[in-house]
C-alpha cells in the first residue's frame, strides 16, 4: 500500500471535507482518506491512481494537485 498527498483547493467548511473524503474514499482501491480543512490537504491510503482521485476531488468541486 502506498500514500499520495493531494492539495486540495476551495474547501471552506466541514461539509467540505466530509465531501471529499467521502469521494476519495469511493474511488477502487483507496483503503483510507485522510483530508483536512487547513492546509487544505488530503493523504490517500491506498493503491488508486493518481488520475483517478484527481477526477473525483473535481468531480466535487475543488481543485486537486499532487503534493510532493
Amino acid at each position: 500500500m502506498s500514500d499520495t498527498r493531494l492539495k486540495i483547493t476551495g474547501m471552506t467548511c466541514a461539509h467540505c471535507v466530509r465531501a471529499v473524503t467521502k469521494a476519495l474514499e469511493g474511488v477502487p482501491g483507496v483503503a483510507k482518506a485522510d483530508v483536512t480543512l487547513e492546509p487544505g490537504e488530503a493523504v490517500v491510503h491506498g493503491q488508486a491512481s493518481t488520475a483517478a482521485l484527481i477526477t473525483v476531488v473535481e468531480e466535487e468541486g475543488y481543485k486537486a494537485e499532487v503534493r510532493g
